[in-house]
């Protein structure tokens, strides 16, 4: 695929994600509004009940969690350089596929341990809530903030990413829409992603797009350029 994108359209692609990232942040508060305060009992079911913490608890515990999270992170982040380096890995790969295992390492133990509980219910709801959550609030949030601190981010993303994704939700929602599910169904779900990891790890990093955005430190001038289409 070639992509050329004009000159004057690389202001606007940073806008048009700007205004996104806060309608879905928007949506996102929303939603939480919905599922937490307005329509708890539409979510609620028998698995679901059972002893609750405290609010000042959870908060407590959530404020800890992502502090160590954040640590982790931090030492994660600086060491991709040289095991990408070492490895050979591609940059997609790594933020496809790597980061993303490692970061929901605990979440597919806990995801797992449902399962063999026989609380499908519940696990469902938890990964769609999963989804939802990348998609109308940490994405869009890192937009805002690169916004505000002067390290802009776009909702821009390539052919590749944008076919996997819509592929991914496909067959997910073609294998679950009946509110059923059994081994095979789940033997074509990991074969998918399977799949997506090959095609990500054979995937070249591809040379920066037409459009180069070069911003100072300063939001009064910002300068745009181009170069040749790849």
């Amino acid at each position: 695929f070639i992509v050329a994108i004009p000159p004057t359209a690389t202001h606007e692609i940073l806008n048009l994600s700007y205004y996104t990232a806060i309608i879905l942040l928007i949506v996102y508060g929303l939603c939480l509004l919905f599922q937490l305060l307005t329509h708890t009992w539409y979510y609620l079911t028998e698995e679901d009940q059972g002893p609750e913490f405290t609010s000042i608890i959870s908060f407590t515990v959530l404020l800890m969690v992502s502090a160590i999270v954040g640590l982790c992170g931090e030492f994660l982040v600086s060491s991709l350089g040289d095991i990408m380096t070492s490895v050979g890995l591609t940059k997609t790969f790594v933020g496809l596929i790597l980061l993303p295992a490692v970061s929901k390492a605990s979440e597919c133990v806990t995801a797992a341990t449902v399962a063999m509980k026989n609380e499908m219910q519940s696990l469902i709801n938890t990964t769609a809530a999963r989804s939802l959550q990348t998609a109308l609030f940490i994405t869009p949030f890192l937009v805002v903030l690169g916004w505000i601190i002067g390290q802009p981010m776009t909702l821009f993303f390539e052919v590749f990413q944008t076919v996997i994704l819509f592929v991914s939700v496909l067959i997910l929602n073609f294998l679950i829409q009946h509110g059923e599910s059994n081994w095979f169904t789940g033997v074509l779900l990991l074969a998918t992603y399977v799949i997506i990891v090959i095609a990500c790890y054979f995937y070249p990093d591809l040379p920066e797009p037409s459009w180069v955005v070069r911003y100072p430190k300063s939001f009064a001038s910002t300068e745009l350029r181009t170069r040749e289409t790849y």
